[in-house]
């Protein structure tokens, strides 16, 4: 039997989840955190794709779908590859112009209806090892229990999920992640074959069709290469990022440790550790800077002004 592709390729994704509306309604429906059945998605249909501010230097590594329901709810799907921190306000952004573009001049606010973002990450920001969940809500702080309803963010980092033996309640999202996480996976050594994949993870008919759908077999050789070029591309970016970010930390490391040290106080070490910070993100903007990535995305990717990158407004 032929492999699985990846579905957390660009390729695989769109076609299981923006060509096949009843899987991805069952997709959210396992996803999202949803109080009961009541807030289940019945229908929907699907809304074109819009284009977002990106940053260049992973803008292979975004892949979206976006869908409404019977009631007006709004639906952007994402499958991201990196992160950064600005991965969070692009998200927030992306989802307020979802909102806020749903009224015509004159029309009522009353008819404004929520906008749900799910962000599938296969990389991870949170250091709690066991957080891979998480669910962004605007609240009342001095009662959480009260919602401002109208935006709702989720974000799911893929590398953490480790559950084994789901709740009932849990047993579709247990379903769906193991299919994004380990698919592409099936048949090799050290996993389970590609029969044993498909009868743990096909528990509907949905998700049955989702793993046809991603058998290699189904392919041209064309749409291979183009398979093919996305990891490429997602490697490059990943290999730019953790190598420009990582000579730039170590430096800043080794500089905030050396002054700190030198001081011998805990404020000297504080005033070492905080500088270290800043050359390690001017180390970064000069090694993006070199690779002649714009300086407007430096500056949103590090969050340094211009003009401390030696680039005039």
């Amino acid at each position: 039997m032929a492999h699985f592709l990846d579905p957390r390729s660009d390729l695989v994704f769109k076609r299981i989840f923006g060509e096949h509306p009843e899987i991805l309604r069952n997709f959210l429906n396992g996803m999202l955190p949803f109080a009961d059945e009541s807030q289940y998605i019945a229908s929907l249909e699907y809304l074109p794709s819009e284009q977002v501010p990106d940053i260049p230097i992973i803008k292979n590594s975004i892949v979206d779908v976006r869908c409404k329901d019977a009631s007006g709810r709004q639906f952007i799907v994402e499958m991201q590859m990196q992160w950064t921190g600005s991965f969070l306000q692009r998200v927030l952004f992306n989802a307020s112009k979802a909102y806020v573009r749903q009224l015509e001049k004159s029309e009522s606010y009353d008819l404004l209806c929520p906008v749900w973002g799910l962000s599938l990450l296969d990389a991870t920001f949170d250091a709690d090892p066991d957080a891979y969940y998480h669910d962004y809500q605007i609240v009342e702080t001095g009662n959480p229990q009260r919602v401002l309803e109208g935006l709702r963010l989720i974000f799911v980092e893929l590398p953490k999920y480790r559950e084994t033996n789901p709740q009932d309640a849990r047993k579709l999202r247990w379903a769906w992640l193991k299919f994004l996480r380990e698919a592409g996976d099936a048949g090799s050594q050290g996993h389970l074959s590609v029969e044993e994949f498909s009868a743990q993870v096909g528990i509907n008919e949905p998700l049955r069709q989702a793993l046809g759908i991603a058998k290699e077999c189904g392919f041209t050789r064309e749409q291979l290469a183009l398979y093919d070029g996305f990891w490429d591309a997602v490697r490059i970016e990943r290999s730019l990022l953790s190598g420009k970010f990582a000579e730039g930390k170590a430096e800043g490391k080794a500089e905030g440790k050396a002054e700190g040290k030198a001081e011998g106080l805990a404020e000297g070490k504080a005033e070492g550790l905080a500088e270290g910070k800043a050359e390690a993100l001017l180390a970064a903007a000069a090694g993006m800077k070199a690779a002649r990535i714009p300086a407007e995305t430096i500056a949103l990717i590090t969050g340094l002004p211009m003009e401390e990158m030696g680039v005039e407004n």
